[in-house]
């Protein structure tokens, strides 16, 4: 049965789907919507001279800049769109501790959740309060280098601090960049969206320790990021590990770097199917940070070190939060 949205809605809500829908569909067909205008005006005649520019500019001189710092437009981060994104659900940022400008910061986000929308509001844009709770702090939130091979919507993500999550790119930005420069991964990446579902807290962490090294080698200290709710978004069809349906999602990960989750939200008229998230609270809560001594060469057992300090942290902030955001006291992380 189909549940139909109500026709006399106030216009803001309706501007604040309406951007949502934008961003999901960017995040999705970005790639596809960009290639299919780079190729509809490399054919018209008279745009086939900027397209040509473009692919010269974007492909041969700044083919490195996604893994360079970017491309951020300080402006864009503060478009009022953010703040109708952020509305939409609604998007909110719980500071625990505060931050020195003058040092860097790997913000470990979790959970994935199907598209990690909880990450693209506190980390592309300013409508949570980030430079207000963290100042001086110049967030990057990463993603796979692939999405910046495609036309277009490239760009569209580094004008938000969007950056590529290649080792390289982080040891820049933590190294080069100065004082304030930060990044964000979203540590469980496309395996753990898989997990994402309502009420389940299973985070793929156990043997991710990348971004602990690259910490130790930087010294950049690391802080714990927790959003209640980023699971509620979406619904998954069942996938429990071992089953068919799991496998061939796992098999489709190693081929092509990203899990294809089979998922549905609501759409834009009704509230039963569709790709836009439900409109469902997120708390994102950031925990103190983890100060790490610089180490060029770190010892796999300083690294385990601290990644189970991360662990530990991340855990007692999820058990110290959890009871503000409705989850029952014998619901707890399943790290693997």
């Amino acid at each position: 049965m189909v549940e139909w949205a109500p026709l006399r809605i106030p216009i803001k809500r309706r501007i604040q789907t309406l951007v949502v829908m934008i961003q999901v569909y960017m995040f999705l067909f970005g790639h596809i919507f960009g290639t299919v205008l780079l190729v509809v005006l490399l054919f018209i005649p008279y745009t086939t001279f900027v397209a040509v520019v473009y692919v010269g500019w974007a492909f041969i001189l700044n083919v490195r800049t996604p893994s360079r710092g970017g491309r951020t437009i300080k402006v864009a981060r503060r478009w009022k769109m953010w703040k109708y994104f952020c509305e939409y659900f609604p998007i909110r940022l719980v500071k625990t501790a505060d931050l020195d400008p003058e040092g860097n910061y790997i913000f470990g986000y979790h959970p994935h959740g199907i598209i990690g929308l909880g990450a693209l509001g506190n980390f592309c844009g300013e409508a949570t309060g980030f430079s207000v709770n963290f100042p001086g702090i110049h967030p990057h939130l990463l993603t796979l280098s692939v999405n910046f091979r495609f036309p277009f919507s490239r760009d569209y993500c580094m004008a938000f601090g969007v950056c590529s999550v290649d080792k390289d790119s982080i040891e820049y930005i933590l190294q080069k960049m100065g004082p304030g420069h930060s990044v964000a991964i979203v540590v469980g990446g496309a395996a753990e969206s898989l997990e994402a579902r309502p009420g389940n807290f299973t985070l793929t962490l156990k043997h991710r320790k990348g971004f602990v090294k690259l910490a130790l080698r930087s010294g950049a200290s690391l802080v714990p990021v927790f959003s209640f709710g980023e699971n509620n978004l979406y619904d998954q069809v069942s996938n429990p590990p071992g089953s068919a349906l799991r496998q061939w999602q796992t098999k489709m990960k190693d081929l092509m770097g990203f899990a294809p989750p089979l998922f549905h939200g609501r759409g834009v008229f009704q509230y039963t199917f569709g790709l836009l998230p439900h409109r469902q609270p997120i708390h994102t809560v950031f925990g103190a940070p983890i100060k790490v001594k610089k180490t060029q060469s770190p010892s796999p057992e300083e690294i385990d070190k601290i990644h189970q300090q991360y662990i530990t942290a991340l855990e007692e902030l999820f058990e110290k939060h959890k009871k503000n955001y409705g989850i029952c006291e014998n619901k707890h992380l399943q790290i693997c």
